[in-house]
């Protein structure tokens, strides 16, 4: 049996020819997925764990993934019952397959429940259903997969009445009690969907909980009867046959290629993966819609241009770079900064020539970089988003501040790593402690403070938020202090801009700076590598260890040495740490937790926190974790001392 699951549906509805590709193992897949991880960074298993207090005393069908008869006909006998509530059934239909989170028979109705770690506002007027009339983007495809199941369901029992419900975290709601977040807990070695330990029997214990059901049965009626399409030229009952009929014949549907999905494939195999053997599928599907060769794989593409949205481009079958215009790109100049159409006319430019040299606008980085303030302060913080709270009075998916790491680099050009933070203790609620030891770090100074990208300046804005609500007793003196080095985001009634709110050195790179090397990635894990292939002075310097060059190390030893090569190319740093987790790189975790709620980036060191959170562990364990964690965050603020290093050293000091 090779059922359409709904997991498979939903990979279909991204694009129908990754059904072709999903379940070989020949295939380079960059998305696979490692339910625990999954489970552990966004909370779900929590989730699940709490909804099911919701509906208690229920079935629990506990069979393998692919044991799908049986799993059907232990549904099947717990059905019998007149009421009855059942965890993970089981349903069939002609080749289709799926498991419900929750069911609840009541008679003859059955509550077809799907939990999900995402938070909503029932207060708001158009969560799934847009003010235009059309789903709402961000929720389509949860949607559509509830309609899948609701549509398998019915088929397989038209005796029974099935609703479609959604239970959720609600952003409304507060916890009633500490710690409703170490309620639900791993053991270690432990599965996330058989073996939670539960410190609670009854929903009663925790007071108010913070989820939420809402009735989505319309809008799920809505799908299946083709209100609303995922594709236009396909109906709800055409797609899941199609679907259903290419994946059982591993036939490859030949859909039409499309410019975002493509770009964002994860069907694409590295060199180094095609040079152990494997395939990828983006390829698969280029050589058969463009007739693409290895000529043309090796070109520099359309896709790689950054934030490009390609319009057209696929259909005139126009993308290759060297078939790129200046009105694909539309370049609109603007003083004393790279535009960002002008950034992607020189990406282009460049690419096609390849010309591998840096591009800077420098008398504007160097007025800039004439304003900051020694000593230089670089900062960047690793957060979470907790399903669960941690406290009493906490909502659900609220912004946690975990660690911090902390460069300075001084007037003379010494790099001190100044200090660093981590909270690695289950059950408490890091933020104010947090907050307290950055003023400490930065707050005896008036130097330039750099963040990389905007996230700094969101967590403080939380942060702040937080305390205003708080019974903390320097609560004031925090409040002041964050201000001074932050901006107010939309949120906020009052606003405010402090005289050292922090410079975004990725804005930095992205108005004066390019590099080729880059390929377009803003990414600091790209930035700093192109840097350190680029800077003659950074190849000198990091050469050596760090106890020869005057770079102090909380986490390294003397001899450390950071700007190693392979075959005369520099390995990207970050490639050197040892992996948080057996057999994940650092920067495939970043891929594959990103799509989280209100995860941007950072996955790996999240998925470590939530580790050292709700998995039972020795302490070497928790003391391994924990030091990889440092080790991480350290880097990202040396990171950022070399890219600072690499402009003032091989541009702006640099004769012309």
């Amino acid at each position: 049996m090779k059922p359409l699951t709904k997991s498979r549906f939903k990979t279909a509805l991204e694009c129908p020819n990754k059904l072709f590709f999903t379940s070989k193992k020949e295939y380079a897949n960059n998305k696979s997925e490692d339910p625990f991880l999954q489970a552990l960074a966004s909370g779900g298993f929590q989730v699940e764990a709490l909804a099911r207090l919701h509906y208690p005393n229920g079935i629990f069908i506990d069979t393998e993934n692919y044991e799908y008869e049986k799993a059907v006909q232990l549904t099947q006998e717990a059905l019998k019952q007149e009421n009855v509530v059942i965890y993970e059934a089981a349903f069939q239909f002609e080749g289709l397959f799926i498991r419900t989170d929750i069911i609840v028979k009541t008679g003859n109705t059955i509550k077809l429940i799907e939990v999900k770690a995402k938070s909503f506002n029932p207060n708001e007027d158009h969560n799934f259903v847009g003010a235009r009339g059309g789903l709402v983007s961000s929720w389509k495809s949860y949607l559509f997969d509830l309609a899948f199941q609701k549509y398998v369901a019915q088929k397989a029992f038209p005796d029974f009445k099935f609703e479609a419900y959604l239970l959720m975290a609600d952003k409304t709601k507060k916890a009633a009690i500490d710690g409703l977040n170490q309620l639900f807990r791993i053991p270690n070695n432990g599965n996330p969907r058989t073996d939670i330990i539960k410190r609670v029997n009854s929903i009663n214990e925790i007071g108010n909980s913070v989820l939420s059901e809402t009735n989505v049965d319309n809008i799920v009626n809505d799908i299946i009867r083709d209100k609303y399409k995922y594709y236009e030229n396909l109906n709800f009952e055409e797609a899941i046959t199609t679907f259903k009929n290419a994946y059982q014949e591993d036939r490859y549907l030949n859909w039409p290629i499309q410019f975002s999905a493509c770009k964002n494939c994860e069907f694409k195999a590295t060199p180094e993966q095609e040079k152990e053997g494997m395939l990828s599928g983006f390829k698969h599907c280029f050589s058969k819609q463009l007739n693409w060769t290895e000529n043309e794989f090796n070109k520099p593409n359309a896709m790689q241009i950054w934030n490009f949205r390609g319009k057209n481009l696929m259909e005139e079958n126009r993308l290759l770079m060297e078939q790129i215009t200046e009105e694909d790109i539309n370049i609109k100049p603007e003083a004393g900064r790279m535009s960002p159409s002008e950034r992607q006319w020189i990406q282009v430019e460049k690419a096609i020539n390849k010309d591998t040299s840096i591009y800077v606008e420098k008398e504007s980085l160097k007025q800039e970089m004439d304003k900051w303030k020694f000593p230089l302060h670089f900062i960047d913080f690793e957060t979470s988003t907790v399903a669960l709270p941690f406290t009493a009075g906490r909502k659900p998916y609220e912004q946690v501040a975990f660690q911090f790491s902390h460069h300075t680099y001084n007037e003379d050009g010494t790099i001190e790593h100044q200090s660093q933070y981590i909270n690695n203790t289950p059950g408490e609620f890091p933020n104010f402690i947090f907050a307290r030891a950055l003023q400490a770090a930065i707050g005896k100074d008036n130097g330039t403070i750099f963040k990389f990208a905007t996230h700094e300046n969101t967590i403080i804005n939380a942060i702040i938020s937080q305390l205003e609500e708080s019974n903390e007793t320097d609560k004031n003196e925090l409040i002041t202090f964050l201000k001074t080095i932050s901006i107010a985001n939309k949120n906020h009634a009052q606003p405010w801009e402090g005289d050292r709110n922090m410079v975004d050195l990725c804005k930095v790179v992205k108005d004066y700076y390019y590099n080729p090397l880059t390929k377009g990635s803003n990414s600091i894990k790209a930035v700093l590598p192109a840097s350190l292939n680029t800077s003659e002075f950074l190849k000198a310097k990091y050469s050596q260890p760090i106890g020869n060059i005057n770079l102090s190390s909380h986490n390294f030893p003397a001899n450390h040495v950071w700007l190693q090569l392979e075959e005369e190319s520099v390995i990207n740093p970050y490639k050197t740490l040892p992996p948080l987790f057996d057999n994940w790189e650092e920067t495939d975790l970043e891929e594959n937790v990103s799509d989280m709620e209100n995860i941007a980036d950072g996955g790996a060191a999240l998925t470590a926190y939530a580790k050292l959170q709700y998995v039972d562990m020795t302490p070497n364990e928790r003391d391994e974790i924990t030091k990889g964690l440092l080790k991480y965050c350290e880097l990202d603020t040396l990171a950022m001392v070399m890219i600072y290093e690499h402009f003032l050293h091989d541009i702006i000091n640099k004769p012309n």
